[in-house]
Protein backbone atom coordinates (compact mmCIF):
# COMPACT_ATOMS: atom_id res chain seq x y z
CA UNK A 1 0.00 0.00 0.00
CA UNK A 2 1.75 3.17 -0.81
CA UNK A 3 1.59 5.84 1.67
CA UNK A 4 2.75 9.19 1.75
CA UNK A 5 4.11 11.70 4.62
CA UNK A 6 3.47 15.26 5.41
CA UNK A 7 5.46 17.94 6.39
CA UNK A 8 3.43 21.03 7.18
CA UNK A 9 4.34 23.88 7.19
CA UNK A 10 8.29 23.49 6.77
CA UNK A 11 10.48 25.30 9.56
CA UNK A 12 12.48 28.31 9.77
CA UNK A 13 11.93 29.48 6.24
CA UNK A 14 10.59 33.16 5.33
CA UNK A 15 6.86 32.35 4.76
CA UNK A 16 4.52 29.16 4.57
CA UNK A 17 4.75 25.61 2.58
CA UNK A 18 4.63 22.06 3.45
CA UNK A 19 6.25 18.54 1.65
CA UNK A 20 4.72 15.89 0.60
CA UNK A 21 6.90 12.48 0.76
CA UNK A 22 5.14 10.18 -1.63
CA UNK A 23 6.32 6.21 -0.39
CA UNK A 24 6.06 2.89 -2.31
CA UNK A 25 4.62 -0.43 -1.96
CA UNK A 26 8.03 -1.16 -0.59
CA UNK A 27 8.35 1.71 1.47
CA UNK A 28 10.54 3.50 -0.51
CA UNK A 29 10.23 6.80 -1.39
CA UNK A 30 8.89 7.16 -4.65
CA UNK A 31 8.17 11.22 -5.62
CA UNK A 32 8.11 14.38 -2.98
CA UNK A 33 6.87 17.61 -3.48
CA UNK A 34 7.54 21.29 -2.01
CA UNK A 35 3.69 23.36 -1.79
CA UNK A 36 3.12 26.92 -1.67
CA UNK A 37 0.19 26.88 0.33
CA UNK A 38 -0.47 30.61 0.58
CA UNK A 39 -1.79 33.32 -2.02
CA UNK A 40 -1.34 37.13 -2.48
CA UNK A 41 -1.81 37.96 -5.43
CA UNK A 42 0.36 41.46 -5.84
CA UNK A 43 0.15 41.51 -9.72
CA UNK A 44 -3.66 41.45 -9.26
CA UNK A 45 -3.96 44.08 -6.84
CA UNK A 46 -1.58 47.08 -8.18
CA UNK A 47 -3.28 47.13 -11.22
CA UNK A 48 -4.92 50.66 -11.24
CA UNK A 49 -2.29 52.54 -9.38
CA UNK A 50 0.08 54.80 -11.07
CA UNK A 51 3.39 53.63 -11.68
CA UNK A 52 5.00 56.35 -9.24
CA UNK A 53 3.62 54.10 -6.84
CA UNK A 54 4.74 50.76 -7.40
CA UNK A 55 8.39 51.11 -5.58
CA UNK A 56 6.67 51.52 -2.35
CA UNK A 57 3.53 49.23 -2.81
CA UNK A 58 5.80 46.24 -4.63
CA UNK A 59 8.61 46.94 -1.51
CA UNK A 60 5.27 45.73 0.91
CA UNK A 61 5.84 41.81 -0.69
CA UNK A 62 8.45 41.11 1.78
CA UNK A 63 9.34 42.41 4.62
CA UNK A 64 13.24 40.58 4.58
CA UNK A 65 13.61 41.68 0.97
CA UNK A 66 12.27 44.62 0.69
CA UNK A 67 15.40 46.41 -0.89
CA UNK A 68 15.10 44.23 -3.93
CA UNK A 69 11.70 45.07 -4.49
CA UNK A 70 11.97 48.42 -4.39
CA UNK A 71 14.99 48.61 -6.91
CA UNK A 72 13.46 46.39 -9.57
CA UNK A 73 10.59 48.38 -9.35
CA UNK A 74 12.47 51.86 -9.18
CA UNK A 75 14.41 50.49 -12.33
CA UNK A 76 11.03 49.62 -14.26
CA UNK A 77 9.90 53.04 -13.63
CA UNK A 78 13.38 54.48 -15.04
CA UNK A 79 12.73 52.51 -18.33
CA UNK A 80 9.07 54.10 -18.21
CA UNK A 81 10.59 58.05 -18.20
CA UNK A 82 13.48 56.61 -20.28
CA UNK A 83 15.87 58.39 -18.17
CA UNK A 84 19.69 57.65 -17.14
CA UNK A 85 19.49 58.38 -13.94
CA UNK A 86 22.74 60.74 -12.71
CA UNK A 87 25.30 58.32 -11.25
CA UNK A 88 25.20 59.03 -8.02
CA UNK A 89 21.99 57.77 -7.90
CA UNK A 90 23.25 54.21 -9.25
CA UNK A 91 25.74 53.88 -6.75
CA UNK A 92 23.79 54.85 -3.86
CA UNK A 93 20.94 52.49 -5.18
CA UNK A 94 24.35 49.82 -5.31
CA UNK A 95 25.02 50.52 -1.92
CA UNK A 96 21.40 49.44 -0.20
CA UNK A 97 21.56 46.58 -2.52
CA UNK A 98 24.55 45.30 -1.08
CA UNK A 99 23.19 45.87 2.42
CA UNK A 100 20.34 43.91 1.47
CA UNK A 101 22.64 41.17 0.52
CA UNK A 102 24.36 41.51 3.69
CA UNK A 103 21.66 41.41 6.28
CA UNK A 104 19.48 38.83 4.10
CA UNK A 105 22.21 36.43 4.04
CA UNK A 106 23.12 37.24 7.22
CA UNK A 107 19.50 36.36 8.67
CA UNK A 108 19.62 33.06 6.28
CA UNK A 109 22.56 31.37 7.35
CA UNK A 110 23.55 32.54 11.32
CA UNK A 111 19.45 32.54 12.05
CA UNK A 112 18.25 29.93 9.87
CA UNK A 113 20.73 27.48 8.85
CA UNK A 114 23.63 28.01 11.34
CA UNK A 115 21.34 25.99 14.14
CA UNK A 116 21.36 22.68 11.55
CA UNK A 117 25.09 23.22 10.09
CA UNK A 118 26.93 23.77 13.61
CA UNK A 119 24.57 21.85 16.09
CA UNK A 120 23.41 19.15 13.80
CA UNK A 121 21.10 17.75 11.97
CA UNK A 122 19.77 14.72 14.33
CA UNK A 123 20.25 17.82 17.87
CA UNK A 124 17.15 18.04 19.98
CA UNK A 125 14.69 19.88 17.48
CA UNK A 126 13.76 21.61 20.63
CA UNK A 127 17.35 23.38 20.58
CA UNK A 128 17.57 23.41 17.18
CA UNK A 129 16.86 26.95 16.55
CA UNK A 130 18.75 30.29 17.29
CA UNK A 131 18.44 30.10 21.15
CA UNK A 132 20.19 27.28 20.85
CA UNK A 133 22.63 28.75 18.96
CA UNK A 134 23.27 31.04 21.19
CA UNK A 135 23.37 28.97 24.14
CA UNK A 136 26.25 27.04 22.37
CA UNK A 137 27.92 29.62 20.45
CA UNK A 138 27.57 32.59 21.75
CA UNK A 139 30.17 34.67 19.64
CA UNK A 140 29.25 33.23 16.70
CA UNK A 141 25.80 33.85 17.39
CA UNK A 142 26.36 37.50 18.36
CA UNK A 143 28.61 37.89 15.20
CA UNK A 144 25.46 37.30 13.08
CA UNK A 145 23.01 39.51 14.65
CA UNK A 146 25.56 42.34 14.75
CA UNK A 147 26.39 41.49 10.86
CA UNK A 148 22.51 41.44 10.12
CA UNK A 149 22.30 44.66 11.85
CA UNK A 150 25.22 46.36 9.65
CA UNK A 151 23.85 45.86 6.74
CA UNK A 152 20.09 46.84 7.97
CA UNK A 153 21.97 50.28 9.38
CA UNK A 154 23.51 50.70 5.64
CA UNK A 155 19.60 50.53 4.49
CA UNK A 156 18.56 52.49 7.22
CA UNK A 157 20.99 55.25 6.78
CA UNK A 158 19.69 55.68 2.74
CA UNK A 159 16.32 55.25 3.34
CA UNK A 160 15.21 56.62 6.79
CA UNK A 161 14.43 53.29 7.99
CA UNK A 162 15.39 49.55 8.33
CA UNK A 163 12.54 47.98 6.44
CA UNK A 164 10.15 49.42 3.54
CA UNK A 165 12.23 52.76 3.05
CA UNK A 166 10.15 54.49 0.21
CA UNK A 167 13.84 55.55 -1.27
CA UNK A 168 14.00 54.22 -4.54
CA UNK A 169 12.22 56.37 -6.98
CA UNK A 170 11.41 56.15 -10.89
CA UNK A 171 14.33 58.49 -11.95
CA UNK A 172 16.72 58.14 -9.30
CA UNK A 173 16.51 58.09 -5.62
CA UNK A 174 14.85 60.53 -3.01
CA UNK A 175 17.55 61.53 -0.30
CA UNK A 176 21.36 61.41 -0.64
CA UNK A 177 24.20 59.61 1.66
CA UNK A 178 24.95 62.11 4.45
CA UNK A 179 28.64 62.49 5.53
CA UNK A 180 27.84 61.37 9.08
CA UNK A 181 26.25 58.17 7.38
CA UNK A 182 29.16 57.19 5.53
CA UNK A 183 31.31 57.75 8.56
CA UNK A 184 29.16 55.38 10.59
CA UNK A 185 29.08 52.83 7.64
CA UNK A 186 32.82 53.14 7.80
CA UNK A 187 33.36 52.89 11.42
CA UNK A 188 31.65 49.60 11.17
CA UNK A 189 32.87 47.72 7.80
CA UNK A 190 35.97 46.13 10.12
CA UNK A 191 33.99 44.10 12.35
CA UNK A 192 31.87 43.38 9.72
CA UNK A 193 34.72 41.72 7.95
CA UNK A 194 35.72 39.96 10.52
CA UNK A 195 32.45 38.29 11.45
CA UNK A 196 32.23 36.72 7.76
CA UNK A 197 35.85 35.61 7.69
CA UNK A 198 35.25 33.75 11.12
CA UNK A 199 31.85 32.11 9.93
CA UNK A 200 33.69 31.24 6.82
CA UNK A 201 36.70 29.05 8.25
CA UNK A 202 33.83 27.60 11.06
CA UNK A 203 31.71 26.56 7.72
CA UNK A 204 34.92 24.97 5.42
CA UNK A 205 36.01 23.35 8.74
CA UNK A 206 32.74 21.27 9.02
CA UNK A 207 32.31 20.35 5.45
CA UNK A 208 33.86 16.68 6.32
CA UNK A 209 31.14 16.33 8.64
CA UNK A 210 28.46 16.76 5.79
CA UNK A 211 29.75 14.38 2.77
CA UNK A 212 26.87 12.88 2.63
CA UNK A 213 24.62 16.46 2.42
CA UNK A 214 26.68 17.88 0.96
CA UNK A 215 26.59 14.83 -2.38
CA UNK A 216 22.74 14.69 -1.79
CA UNK A 217 21.43 18.02 -1.19
CA UNK A 218 20.27 19.26 -4.44
CA UNK A 219 23.56 17.78 -5.99
CA UNK A 220 22.48 17.47 -9.73
CA UNK A 221 23.35 18.97 -12.97
CA UNK A 222 21.29 21.86 -13.90
CA UNK A 223 21.35 25.55 -15.70
CA UNK A 224 22.79 28.63 -13.59
CA UNK A 225 21.54 32.00 -14.48
CA UNK A 226 22.42 35.61 -13.10
CA UNK A 227 23.47 38.99 -14.36
CA UNK A 228 26.85 39.70 -14.84
CA UNK A 229 29.02 42.66 -15.94
CA UNK A 230 30.19 43.50 -19.48
CA UNK A 231 33.28 42.33 -18.24
CA UNK A 232 31.99 39.32 -16.50
CA UNK A 233 32.41 40.21 -13.32
CA UNK A 234 29.99 39.53 -10.26
CA UNK A 235 27.02 41.88 -10.29
CA UNK A 236 24.45 42.61 -7.55
CA UNK A 237 22.16 45.34 -9.69
CA UNK A 238 22.47 45.96 -13.49
CA UNK A 239 24.47 44.04 -16.30
CA UNK A 240 23.20 41.40 -18.94
CA UNK A 241 21.93 37.78 -18.26
CA UNK A 242 23.93 34.90 -18.63
CA UNK A 243 23.52 31.35 -18.31
CA UNK A 244 25.77 28.47 -17.64
CA UNK A 245 25.50 24.84 -18.12
CA UNK A 246 27.04 22.49 -15.22
CA UNK A 247 30.15 21.67 -16.86
CA UNK A 248 30.67 25.80 -16.55
CA UNK A 249 29.98 26.34 -20.46
CA UNK A 250 28.28 29.35 -21.29
CA UNK A 251 25.22 28.51 -23.16
CA UNK A 252 23.54 31.89 -23.38
CA UNK A 253 25.50 35.53 -22.43
CA UNK A 254 24.40 39.29 -23.24
CA UNK A 255 21.10 38.51 -22.96
CA UNK A 256 19.08 41.61 -22.51
CA UNK A 257 16.86 41.42 -19.34
CA UNK A 258 13.81 43.47 -20.85
CA UNK A 259 13.35 40.63 -23.06
CA UNK A 260 13.58 38.06 -20.60
CA UNK A 261 10.28 36.17 -21.89
CA UNK A 262 12.21 34.81 -24.91
CA UNK A 263 14.52 32.50 -22.78
CA UNK A 264 11.97 32.15 -19.23
CA UNK A 265 9.00 30.64 -19.80
CA UNK A 266 6.85 30.20 -16.70
CA UNK A 267 4.31 27.35 -15.80
CA UNK A 268 1.85 26.48 -13.24
CA UNK A 269 1.26 23.20 -11.29
CA UNK A 270 -1.80 22.77 -9.30
CA UNK A 271 -0.06 21.34 -6.11
CA UNK A 272 1.45 24.96 -5.40
CA UNK A 273 0.69 28.96 -5.84
CA UNK A 274 4.67 29.44 -6.68
CA UNK A 275 5.33 29.83 -10.45
CA UNK A 276 7.93 27.13 -11.85
CA UNK A 277 9.98 29.39 -14.70
CA UNK A 278 12.36 27.74 -16.84
CA UNK A 279 14.42 28.22 -19.82
CA UNK A 280 12.42 28.31 -22.83
CA UNK A 281 14.94 27.25 -25.42
CA UNK A 282 15.25 23.63 -23.77
CA UNK A 283 11.73 23.66 -22.36
CA UNK A 284 9.96 22.29 -19.24
CA UNK A 285 10.36 18.99 -17.74
CA UNK A 286 7.87 16.54 -18.78
CA UNK A 287 8.59 13.98 -16.24
CA UNK A 288 7.06 13.54 -13.01
CA UNK A 289 10.21 14.54 -10.29
CA UNK A 290 11.96 16.82 -13.21
CA UNK A 291 15.49 14.78 -13.20
CA UNK A 292 16.02 14.82 -17.08
CA UNK A 293 19.65 16.84 -17.27
CA UNK A 294 17.97 17.78 -20.34
CA UNK A 295 15.62 19.92 -18.82
CA UNK A 296 15.13 23.60 -18.39
CA UNK A 297 16.11 23.38 -14.64
CA UNK A 298 18.11 26.44 -13.41
CA UNK A 299 19.00 27.95 -10.29
CA UNK A 300 19.30 31.50 -9.26
CA UNK A 301 20.94 33.10 -6.24
CA UNK A 302 24.18 33.13 -4.84
CA UNK A 303 25.67 29.72 -5.72
CA UNK A 304 24.40 30.44 -9.46
CA UNK A 305 26.17 34.30 -9.13
CA UNK A 306 29.29 32.31 -8.10
CA UNK A 307 28.96 30.09 -11.08
CA UNK A 308 28.55 32.40 -13.75
CA UNK A 309 30.83 34.88 -12.82
CA UNK A 310 34.59 34.96 -14.30
CA UNK A 311 35.97 36.79 -11.26
CA UNK A 312 33.93 38.84 -8.13
CA UNK A 313 36.57 41.41 -8.92
CA UNK A 314 38.02 42.34 -5.25
CA UNK A 315 40.47 40.27 -3.08
CA UNK A 316 39.14 38.73 -0.77
CA UNK A 317 36.74 37.81 -2.13
CA UNK A 318 38.05 36.56 -5.12
CA UNK A 319 40.12 34.64 -3.36
CA UNK A 320 37.42 32.65 -1.68
CA UNK A 321 35.83 31.80 -4.85
CA UNK A 322 38.86 30.24 -5.80
CA UNK A 323 38.99 27.67 -3.11
CA UNK A 324 35.62 27.69 -3.83
CA UNK A 325 35.36 26.47 -6.75
CA UNK A 326 38.42 23.83 -6.01
CA UNK A 327 35.93 22.60 -3.62
CA UNK A 328 34.05 21.54 -6.12
CA UNK A 329 35.75 20.86 -8.78
CA UNK A 330 35.07 23.64 -11.05
CA UNK A 331 31.61 24.39 -11.27
CA UNK A 332 28.97 23.94 -7.99
CA UNK A 333 26.65 21.82 -8.64
CA UNK A 334 25.40 20.75 -4.81
CA UNK A 335 22.71 22.87 -2.93
CA UNK A 336 24.22 22.58 0.11
CA UNK A 337 26.81 25.52 -1.08
CA UNK A 338 24.41 28.11 -1.12
CA UNK A 339 25.35 28.61 2.76
CA UNK A 340 29.18 28.82 1.56
CA UNK A 341 28.26 30.86 -1.39
CA UNK A 342 26.36 33.28 0.67
CA UNK A 343 29.19 34.07 3.21
CA UNK A 344 31.65 35.11 0.18
CA UNK A 345 28.89 36.93 -1.13
CA UNK A 346 28.63 38.92 2.10
CA UNK A 347 32.34 39.71 2.08
CA UNK A 348 31.95 40.74 -1.72
CA UNK A 349 29.60 42.97 -0.50
CA UNK A 350 31.94 44.24 2.50
CA UNK A 351 34.43 45.00 -0.49
CA UNK A 352 32.28 46.31 -2.68
CA UNK A 353 31.28 48.74 0.36
CA UNK A 354 34.30 50.13 1.25
CA UNK A 355 35.29 50.98 -2.66
CA UNK A 356 31.81 52.83 -2.74
CA UNK A 357 31.86 54.73 0.49
CA UNK A 358 35.44 56.22 -1.07
CA UNK A 359 33.89 57.41 -4.25
CA UNK A 360 33.61 61.09 -4.54
CA UNK A 361 30.20 60.81 -6.33
CA UNK A 362 29.05 58.85 -2.98
CA UNK A 363 27.74 62.75 -1.19
CA UNK A 364 26.30 64.14 -4.18
CA UNK A 365 22.79 65.49 -3.80
CA UNK A 366 21.92 65.10 -7.83
CA UNK A 367 19.60 62.02 -7.49
CA UNK A 368 16.96 62.68 -9.44
CA UNK A 369 16.18 62.92 -13.79
CA UNK A 370 12.25 64.34 -14.37
CA UNK A 371 10.74 63.00 -17.30
CA UNK A 372 7.29 61.86 -18.23
CA UNK A 373 5.70 59.29 -19.63
CA UNK A 374 7.81 58.07 -22.74
CA UNK A 375 7.39 54.20 -22.62
CA UNK A 376 4.10 52.23 -22.19
CA UNK A 377 5.83 49.04 -21.36
CA UNK A 378 8.92 47.78 -19.03
CA UNK A 379 11.15 45.33 -17.59
CA UNK A 380 13.40 46.46 -13.81
CA UNK A 381 15.91 43.80 -13.22
CA UNK A 382 17.80 43.55 -10.18
CA UNK A 383 19.47 40.74 -8.34
CA UNK A 384 17.80 39.95 -5.33
CA UNK A 385 19.64 37.77 -2.44
CA UNK A 386 18.12 35.22 -3.74
CA UNK A 387 18.39 35.92 -7.10
CA UNK A 388 17.44 37.40 -10.40
CA UNK A 389 13.93 39.58 -9.50
CA UNK A 390 12.20 40.73 -12.71
CA UNK A 391 9.57 43.85 -12.85
CA UNK A 392 7.32 43.71 -15.74
CA UNK A 393 4.81 46.94 -15.84
CA UNK A 394 2.78 47.68 -18.67
CA UNK A 395 0.82 51.34 -17.90
CA UNK A 396 -1.59 53.57 -20.37
CA UNK A 397 -0.24 57.01 -21.43
CA UNK A 398 -2.09 58.26 -17.63
CA UNK A 399 0.84 56.48 -16.35
CA UNK A 400 -1.42 53.62 -14.90
CA UNK A 401 -0.99 50.15 -14.33
CA UNK A 402 -2.83 48.31 -16.56
CA UNK A 403 -0.46 44.67 -16.18
CA UNK A 404 2.31 43.40 -13.85
CA UNK A 405 3.94 40.07 -13.79
CA UNK A 406 6.54 39.58 -11.56
CA UNK A 407 9.44 37.10 -11.49
CA UNK A 408 10.47 36.01 -8.39
CA UNK A 409 14.11 34.24 -7.53
CA UNK A 410 12.52 32.21 -5.60
CA UNK A 411 9.79 30.88 -8.05
CA UNK A 412 12.80 31.31 -10.75
CA UNK A 413 14.15 27.64 -7.90
CA UNK A 414 10.86 26.29 -7.46
CA UNK A 415 12.04 23.38 -9.53
CA UNK A 416 15.41 23.04 -8.02
CA UNK A 417 13.77 22.74 -4.96
CA UNK A 418 11.12 19.64 -6.08
CA UNK A 419 14.09 18.04 -7.02
CA UNK A 420 16.37 18.64 -4.48
CA UNK A 421 13.68 17.34 -1.80
CA UNK A 422 12.99 14.12 -4.21
CA UNK A 423 16.86 13.45 -4.02
CA UNK A 424 17.28 13.91 -0.20
CA UNK A 425 14.22 12.49 0.44
CA UNK A 426 15.55 9.34 -1.85
CA UNK A 427 18.29 8.71 0.15
CA UNK A 428 17.36 9.55 4.08
CA UNK A 429 14.10 8.16 3.98
CA UNK A 430 13.38 4.55 4.28
CA UNK A 431 10.21 2.82 4.98
CA UNK A 432 7.28 4.01 7.26
CA UNK A 433 9.43 4.93 10.37
CA UNK A 434 11.07 7.87 9.70
CA UNK A 435 13.60 9.43 12.35
CA UNK A 436 13.08 13.06 12.98
CA UNK A 437 16.47 14.13 11.62
CA UNK A 438 16.03 12.47 7.97
CA UNK A 439 12.69 14.47 8.19
CA UNK A 440 14.69 17.43 9.30
CA UNK A 441 17.45 16.97 6.35
CA UNK A 442 14.58 17.28 3.70
CA UNK A 443 13.67 20.51 5.65
CA UNK A 444 16.99 21.35 5.48
CA UNK A 445 17.56 21.28 1.79
CA UNK A 446 14.81 23.67 1.14
CA UNK A 447 16.42 26.12 3.70
CA UNK A 448 19.94 25.87 1.32
CA UNK A 449 17.66 28.18 -0.99
CA UNK A 450 16.78 30.17 1.61
CA UNK A 451 13.32 30.41 -0.35
CA UNK A 452 11.63 33.74 0.40
CA UNK A 453 7.98 32.77 0.17
CA UNK A 454 6.72 36.12 1.42
CA UNK A 455 6.73 36.79 -2.36
CA UNK A 456 4.09 34.80 -3.08
CA UNK A 457 2.79 33.83 0.15
CA UNK A 458 2.25 35.51 3.55
CA UNK A 459 2.89 33.77 7.39
CA UNK A 460 -0.54 34.21 10.18
CA UNK A 461 0.61 33.50 13.34
CA UNK A 462 2.81 30.94 14.53
CA UNK A 463 2.57 27.33 13.55
CA UNK A 464 3.89 24.06 14.64
CA UNK A 465 5.02 21.06 12.21
CA UNK A 466 2.36 18.59 11.51
CA UNK A 467 3.66 15.19 10.26
CA UNK A 468 1.14 12.82 9.13
CA UNK A 469 1.82 9.43 7.04
CA UNK A 470 -1.09 8.92 4.76
CA UNK A 471 -2.56 5.32 3.27
CA UNK A 472 -3.35 5.74 -0.16
CA UNK A 473 -6.85 5.66 0.75
CA UNK A 474 -6.49 8.94 2.58
CA UNK A 475 -6.24 7.36 6.09
CA UNK A 476 -4.19 8.59 8.73
CA UNK A 477 -1.52 5.51 9.73
CA UNK A 478 0.62 8.03 11.83
CA UNK A 479 0.62 11.30 12.57
CA UNK A 480 3.10 13.43 15.15
CA UNK A 481 2.72 17.17 16.16
CA UNK A 482 6.59 19.11 16.55
CA UNK A 483 5.72 22.80 18.57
Amino acid sequence: MSQKIVIDPVTRIEGHAKISIYLDDAGQVSDARFHVTEFRGFEKFCEGRPFWEMPGITARVCGICPVSHLLASAKAGDRILAVTIPKAAEKLRRLMNLGQIIQSHALSFFHLSAPDLLLGMDSDPQKRNVFGLIAAEPELARGGIRLRQFGQEIIEQLGGRKIHPSWAVPGGVGEPLSEAGRTHIQNRIPEAKATVQDALGKFKSLLNEYEKEVQTFGNFPSLFMGLVSAEGLWEQYDGHIRFVDSGGNIIADKLDPSHYQEFIGEAVESWSYLKSPYYRPIGYPDDSDHCRIDSGIYRVGPLARLNICNHIGTALADQELREFRDRGHGTVNSSFFYHYARLIEILASIERIEILLDDPDILSTRLRADAGINQLESVGVSEAPRGTLFHHYKVDENGLIQKVNLVIATGQNNLAMNRTVAQIARHFVHGPEIPEGMLNRVEAGIRAFDPCLSCSTHAAGQMPLHIQLMSAEGNVVDEVWRE
